[in-house]
């Protein structure tokens, strides 16, 4: 980490301010401001926190955006991409192939942590001297601890055991992973200090105090029961603290570039299908079928990397998830290719000889289709790449949903019961059937249930990993549910982490293979 994460941040760090202050990137003296001139400019900070959404928001696009998608219940990696790339295929299988060495994970690993960096020089640059609350500097101090604490709280769901990117304590912590405990206790406090002082409303893309609540509650939901920190009450009551400010809309409109970021959205992150603002999602979870047929034009054209489970995309008759008339069902996932009429086929693809397993004309994800793509748009982009809805990080009814766990964790399952059947009564366009409505349940029932209720509503919005995780159903629902992990049948418990990268413990000399995630080589 010393020189993969440092040196780059650093690096990054001088580049975001290059436009401002040119000035001081000459070639007599590259760095007349030193660190502490820089971080503590509230003008320069401003800018090197742009540069930190910026690449924040990096992290959602292309095929980068989908790993973490891949080897869940919910999605996993086309037939294609499974035969041709059997190193990748190793994160639906979970054979020999995940490992230190695999270089999707690693990317995973070392795209946030430059970021996870630069938030952390600018919390220690404008708290060098007292913070008036309220101040600019308040503000910047907020969301920088914001992106810290939500890439610090990714991480750590992902990999356990992290290091801590505290500047005041570096002599102390070094660049060790350190224990549960202190990592939630970190990610916590951060997301405290970003709910205190980000404001309620910002810019597009940017933190606001509702955000930092969020996030604080799904921590505490979330911190390993063994670091004592997990805490449905605190939970419940940061939810409490913002939901009251979003209202859910029509289900459609969250994925209508027409309107984005809606009453509903808490933080998304923005894009547009113009260069370089695409996020290329399309471009990489559309039909190469499509693609072979129709050619880039088609908005629902690509090239398979992930697809919705069986599991996923099926009717409860079937044993799948959907019940007849939930809304969310064909806005979320793709079942019919029919273009203008004409439907395509797998004929251009067969030379291919994938068996069985062809699945480029089986249901696909279709959340992030982008019309403005297509060559029968106004636009004339034709090609998907150009791919560029917003992407939402948190939204309200994903809160909902948590705030109703909550609620049943500390024995108030009718109440969840209520909480649940208002993002419901939206997925039947505001009138909720009798016989689609909760009932009285057991806690037990309920724990159950809500996971399927948070496949229908989130489905392939970066949460099921985790999701997963923090309940305990990771191996079970994995194993049971994605096609390449059952016929592989090599999954096991320890893969509920990733395993730390080679070249980390190459580079850190803090990191060593004796300090790998348990199973792993």
């Amino acid at each position: 980490m010393k020189r993969n994460i440092l040196t780059w941040s650093l690096v990054a760090g001088f580049a975001m301010f290059s436009a401002s202050c040119s000035n001081f990137l000459d070639e007599k003296s590259p760095t007349r401001l030193d660190e502490s001139q820089v971080y503590s400019d509230v003008n320069l900070v401003e800018t090197s926190l742009k540069g930190a959404y910026a690449s924040w928001k990096a992290v959602r696009t292309d095929e980068q955006a989908l790993i973490m998608m891949m080897g869940t219940d919910e999605t996993q990696q086309g037939a294609l991409q499974m035969k041709s790339d059997a190193a990748k295929g190793g994160i639906d299988r979970y054979d020999g192939n995940l490992n230190s060495t695999l270089a999707h994970i690693s990317n995973q690993w070392g795209i946030r942590w430059p970021i996870v960096n630069e938030a952390a020089r600018i919390i220690k640059g404008l708290s060098s001297s007292p913070v008036e609350p309220g101040s600019r500097e308040a503000k910047l101090v907020g969301e920088a601890s914001f992106i810290r604490g939500f890439l610090d709280f990714q991480l750590a769901m992902y990999w356990g055991e992290i290091p801590i990117r505290d500047l005041d304590h570096e002599a102390e912590l070094g660049f060790r992973r350190q224990p549960l405990k202190d990592v939630w206790t970190f990610i916590i406090a951060d997301l405290q200090r970003a709910a205190d002082n980000c404001p309620k409303t910002n810019d597009p893309g940017r933190a606001t105090s509702g955000a930092a609540w969020a996030m604080l509650g799904k921590a505490y939901m979330s911190a390993p029961v063994s670091t004592g920190l997990r805490d449905f009450s605190k939970a419940a009551a940061c939810f409490e603290k913002m939901m009251g400010d979003y209202s859910l809309v029509p289900y459609k409109n969250l994925w209508d570039y027409n309107t984005p970021n809606t009453t509903e959205a808490i933080l998304e992150f923005q894009f547009s299908p113009v260069y370089p603002n695409n996020n290329k999602i399309q471009f990489q979870i559309g039909s190469r079928a499509v693609q072979a047929f129709f050619g880039d034009g088609c908005y629902y054209s690509g090239y398979d990397k992930i697809v919705p489970t069986q599991y996923a995309y099926s009717s409860v008759d079937s044993g799948g998830v959907w019940e007849p008339g939930d809304q969310r069902r064909f806005e979320a996932i793709r079942y019919d290719f029919t273009y203008y009429g004409q439907t395509p086929n797998l004929d251009p693809l067969k030379w291919e000889d994938l068996g069985n397993d062809y699945d480029e004309l089986m249901p696909h994800v279709k959340k992030y289709e982008d019309f403005r793509t297509d060559k029968h748009a106004d636009n004339k982009i034709n090609n998907m790449w150009n791919s560029g809805k917003n992407i939402p990080v948190l939204r309200l009814a994903d809160i909902k949903l948590c705030y109703a766990e909550c609620l049943n964790e500390l024995n108030r399952t009718a109440e969840a019961v209520n909480v649940v059947n208002e993002v419901r009564t939206r997925a039947w366009g505001g009138t909720l059937p009798d016989n689609r409505k909760w009932t009285t349940m057991g806690q037990d029932a309920f724990r159950t249930a809500i996971m399927d209720e948070r496949m229908r509503e989130l489905f392939a919005e970066d949460w099921r990993r985790i999701d997963l995780i923090r309940t305990g159903k990771y191996v079970e629902y994995v194993k049971a549910r994605n096609k390449w992990t059952k016929q592989s049948g090599t999954i096991q418990n320890f893969n509920v982490l990733l395993p730390i990268p080679d070249t980390e413990m190459k580079l850190n000399g803090d990191i060593t293979p004796a300090d790998q995630n348990e199973g792993y080589h």
